[in-house]
């Protein structure tokens, strides 16, 4: 260190050269980096980015100061840099650290003037940021605080240059409330990166440095004063107008493609840069068509909406749109009832069972189903009946009551056991809990979990996890048949089997292939539109996160616009096929018998193909037990007095024949049979004069009878 002779000019008293070399004699050799000042360094937010390392996202994690990411000084405007200087250290590039004359002007305006003058340079100031010792209490630093500063500014001023002096002053210092740093001052204050301060601005940024929390008002003099002696442009109006919108800002950092839920989700410490599955474009895109529909149905009191994109083969989350903005809410996680959307997943269980093909009659009449609670009647949503249709008809245009038969056929158990082995981890309580409305959706799910089960038949039955962070490929589980998720996947792809309901010319008819099904839950509280293409799934979901009904919004007009526009956003230049039939999949002609339906090539499960479907009179038909079906679990309501609780039995042909359980006869079976349920295991059996069983079925009721 250079031994300096510094005087005072006008002659008070003179600093010897030897104060100065005592001084820099004692000071200590430890001085940290630059480099390491920057490694420790944290800022307070941490940023999301995406797939392919683009910021979307930043997240304030340290809610005691904000500090944006360390800006190097080729960043940050020159005028910045002269400005501080003019106002905190003249002769910060002619002197070692300490202003030996600055102190001494201090010293004596200290003893003989009222007002105090402080000396402290911007090498000093560092010195104090960089060690918590240094820094000063209520009362102000001691004697012995100010002389380990002086000489901590001396070592520092050996070790470092001027430059990078400056570029930690600026990085670490304060300037307003929780503003820490020239990168959060500039976004926060003006909007902008630091490179971009015009002088009236840097003027605004160095006159706040000696008092962060004074008035604009004072500040904006300050200002106007600094940028005079900088011999800047602009007047001191220009200056306090700027001064005045400075302060008025939020001190907002919103970035571009906005993913607050799930930044959320993964940035947990501060300084964090943690790399998503995001797409930024998809992303924006995303968000920007949900809420432009949003906006569009505002009349029809819809006021919120979310969105998901997963991509089929790795099960990546491509975007994440919690919501159209304006809600802290993430509506891709939170449960709302499902509505139509869990129709496929049942359909495919009963063509994997083979108890229904695509070319199946099911009959769509009014139909009253007994239950523990009551008799439940299901309607269409245009409160209109078809007669008989076929289950690809019956998927397609979204019919309830056949929906409902075909759980009937399959069991609720068993419906609601496949449902829980695609991840629908929301049904937590048991199937009875739920009933027969279960076809329609009366469960509440999340979207999340929605759109990641129809990935699942986008994969030909393969099952497997959705993630928001890169990972190596997993193994998935088979849950679907591949021959059934093939051929619901074909229904969901037919326009003309859904023109029945909605139309041939709808936002669900793509011109590439694709799948998709909407639902509209109870009081029109949700609207949804899931589907996929060979390379991606969709979800999407309008409503209202506080319950409230849409006003005539259904799914088509609601959520499909949106998962239209994202779906063609995606394959604008990706071709989407539809997929190979797997093995044990046939494709024959097939009529039916009365012609409900014209003749077509339909899809069947090796076995269960058929030329021809011809609807039976009731007396050719078969004896069959309709209710219960085989291995139901009935369970006993104890809210329902014991004499009111009833199972109401029913049969298909049952002239001639007789209702028995468990080997008691209980009457003729050509009507329906109202029993009292006991708890235990049953046997029920049609059986005729000859006391053969024509049909027998076992289930079991659990509860106990009061």
């Amino acid at each position: 260190m250079r031994p300096l002779r510094y005087e005072w000019r006008a002659g008070r008293f003179r600093l010897a050269a030897a104060a100065a070399a005592w001084l820099a004699a004692s000071a200590a050799a430890a001085v940290p980096t630059l480099a390491e000042v920057q490694a420790s360094y944290r800022a307070s937010d941490s940023v999301l980015l995406d797939r392919n390392g683009v910021a979307i996202q930043s997240l304030r994690i340290d809610l005691a100061a904000r500090r944006l990411p360390w800006v190097k000084l080729d960043d940050i405007s020159p005028a910045l840099g002269a400005a501080v200087m003019q106002a905190e250290d003249q002769r910060f590039m002619q002197h070692g650290g300490v202003d030996l004359e600055a102190l001494g002007k201090a010293a004596w305006d200290n003893l003989f003037r009222r007002r105090p003058r402080g000396a402290s340079t911007i090498t000093m100031q560092l010195a104090a940021q960089l060690d918590p010792d240094l820094q000063p209490s209520a009362a102000g630093r001691s004697w012995g605080q100010k002389w380990d500063q002086l000489k901590a500014a001396r070592e520092l001023d050996d070790a470092w240059s001027k430059p990078q002096i400056l570029e930690a002053y600026l990085n670490l210092v304060s300037f307003r409330g929780e503003l820490q740093g020239v990168g959060a001052a500039a976004r926060g204050l003006f909007g902008k990166a630091p490179s971009g301060l015009n002088v009236a601005e840097s003027a605004i940024l160095a006159s706040l440095l000696r008092a962060p929390a004074a008035a604009p008002k004072l500040v904006a003099r300050r200002a106007c004063a600094l940028a005079k002696e900088m011999h800047a442009g602009a007047t001191c109006g220009d200056v306090e107008a700027v001064t005045d919108h400075a302060f008025a800002r939020s001190a907002a950092m919103a970035v571009l493609a906005p993913a607050q839920q799930v930044a959320q989700k993964l940035l947990k410490a501060p300084s964090q840069q943690v790399r998503s599955t995001l797409d930024a474009g998809l992303q924006r895109y995303a968000q920007a068509a949900l809420r432009q529909q949003i906006m569009s149905l505002r009349e029809r009191n819809v006021k919120d909406g979310a969105l998901v994109v997963l991509d089929n083969a790795s099960g990546e989350i491509l975007a994440y749109v919690g919501n159209a903005g304006g809600s802290e809410v993430d509506g891709v996680a939170a449960l709302r009832q499902a509505g139509s959307t869990l129709k496929p997943f049942l359909y495919a269980l009963a063509l994997e069972r083979k108890q229904l093909t695509a070319a199946s009659l099911l009959d769509d009449t009014p139909v009253d189903i007994s239950t523990a609670s009551g008799l439940y009647i299901p309607q269409n949503y245009d409160k209109e009946f078809k007669g008989y249709v076929s289950s690809r008809t019956s998927l397609a245009s979204s019919l309830n009551v056949p929906a409902v038969r075909a759980l009937m056929l399959v069991g609720l158990d068993r419906f609601h056991g496949r449902l829980r082995s695609l991840g629908f981890d929301s049904l937590g309580e048991s199937a009875d809990f739920y009933g027969y409305s279960l076809a329609l959706g009366s469960a509440d799910v999340s979207l999340l979990e929605l759109a990641n089960a129809y990935r699942t038949l986008a994969s030909g039955g393969l099952h497997g996890t959705a993630s928001l962070v890169p990972r190596a490929p997993e193994t998935r589980q088979r849950v679907l048949d591949a021959r059934a998720a093939f051929i619901v996947g074909d229904i969901l792809s037919d326009r003309a089997a859904r023109s029945v309901t909605f139309g041939l010319k709808n936002e669900l008819a793509t011109t590439f292939w694709a799948a998709v099904k909407t639902g509209t839950s109870k009081d029109m509280r949700d609207n949804w539109c899931v589907g996929y293409s060979e390379r991606y799934t969709v979800g999407v979901w309008v409503g209202n996160f506080d319950g409230g009904s849409m006003w005539d919004v259904s799914g088509v007009t609601g959520a499909a616009p949106v998962w239209r526009d994202v779906m063609d956003y995606l394959h604008q230049h990706v071709p989407s096929r539809a997929p190979a039939a797997p093995a044990g999949v046939l494709r024959r002609e097939v009529r039916w018998q009365p012609a409900f339906e014209p003749p077509r090539a339909e899809w069947f499960i090796a076995g269960t193909e058929s030329a021809e479907v011809a609807l039976l009179a009731d007396g050719r038909r078969a004896p069959r037990i309709l209710y219960p079906v085989d291995a139901s679990i009935i369970a006993i309501d104890p809210d329902i007095p014991d004499d009111r609780q009833r199972v109401f039995f029913q049969a298909q042909a049952g002239q001639g024949l007789s209702w028995v359980l468990d080997g008691a006869i209980l009457g003729p079976a050509t009507e329906g049979y109202a029993w009292r349920p006991a708890p235990g295991a049953h046997e029920l059996a049609l059986v005729g004069a000859s006391a053969t069983a024509a049909a027998t079925m076992r289930f079991t009721v659990r509860g106990t009878s009061r």
